[in-house]
């Protein structure tokens, strides 16, 4: 009796670590229109320096990268470890990454919302 209970939450696991990776590239595809708006359509639309919206839209760009290409070995990661029956925590340097990289692009873009 215990199997099939056994079998339908590692079918529920893999479900959620799907929706996890699709909210990954959610996440990848919001910063790239972030880095498109920022990059190329404030400065087209907005009488402001180009140089600095430009190098923001690529920081947003970046950071659209390490959301596609970290969910795509986070899902892989994940899946192995349910294949050996163990657990995948987020690595802490993963984690302290994109905290970073969106910290300093959360800063670049409050400077130069307040310089613009």
């Amino acid at each position: 009796m215990g199997e099939p209970e056994v079998a339908d939450a590692t079918r529920r696991t893999r479900l959620a670590n799907e929706r996890t990776y699709l909210a990954w590239l959610r996440s990848a595809l919001t910063a790239l229109a972030v880095a498109i708006g920022a990059g190329k359509i404030v400065p087209g639309v907005a009488d402001v320096s180009q140089w600095p919206f430009e190098l923001l839209g690529a920081g947003f760009a970046v950071l659209a990268l390490i959301f596609a290409l970290g969910g795509a070995r986070r899902f892989v990661r994940v899946e192995a470890s349910l294949d050996a029956g163990g657990y995948a925590p987020l690595a802490r340097g993963e984690a302290m990454l994109i905290a970073g990289v969106s910290t300093v692009l959360g800063v670049a873009t409050l400077a130069l919302v307040f310089v613009h």
